[in-house]
């Protein structure tokens, strides 16, 4: 079984990346020509492409060409799927911890309640 197998597991390793991560920051902006995307980038334009090819290759953007200039710009689905399963699971741990609390609440009564009765 390959270690990304999934496209949200594709699209989190993406992300996991500091520059792709700037890279979808200035997408949000708008879509943008692939030289002018890589100015702030301190590498190659060939380097830089194999970013973009991650980002592209687990959908978070997609591209095109347009005369002798590709444009860039961001794919909201798979950024949708990655915000539904992360709210997923923040709603997952909030009914855990206060299942926690609770617990932890009737655990301290009846500690209290044991110790005046002895």
């Amino acid at each position: 079984m390959p270690y990304h197998s999934t496209p949200l597991d594709l699209a989190f390793h993406a992300l996991s990346d500091p520059t792709r991560r700037a890279v979808v920051s200035r997408l949000a902006e708008g879509e943008i020509p692939v030289t002018v995307l890589a100015e702030p980038f301190d590498m190659a334009l060939p380097s830089f492409a194999q970013h973009l090819k991650v980002l592209e290759d687990c959908g978070l953007i997609a591209s095109e060409k347009r005369g002798r200039s590709r444009w860039c710009r961001l794919v909201q689905a798979r950024f949708n799927e990655a915000a539904n399963w992360m709210e997923a699971e923040r709603r997952s741990w909030a009914e855990r911890l206060d299942r926690l609390e609770i617990y932890l609440d009737k655990t301290q009564e009846d500690d209290e309640g044991h110790d005046k009765s002895v």
